[in-house]
């Protein structure tokens, strides 16, 4: 049986992670706040970013860069 939420990125009552998909306090957040779904847009974001902008992920800054992406796009806002 999944776990329903209210994606706050959606607006809708959606299906839940089974698990947090990010580490962390913003891992929560992201378990209790964003769907499934809205998590599978963030990921095809994310990759077009990485590529566009030349990101690379073992790079602290770069890291830093897109977790900012990622608040500004799930959240609407910086958390």
């Amino acid at each position: 049986m999944s776990r329903k939420i209210f994606c706050v990125f959606l607006q809708k009552e959606s299906e839940g992670h089974e698990f947090p998909p990010y580490p962390g306090e913003l891992g929560k957040k992201i378990y209790y706040k964003i769907s499934k779904k809205a998590w599978r847009q963030w990921i095809i974001q994310q990759t077009k970013l990485i590529n566009e902008e030349k990101l690379n992920m073992m790079n602290a800054i770069d890291q830093k860069k897109i977790k900012k992406y990622m608040q500004l796009f799930l959240f609407k806002n910086i958390t």
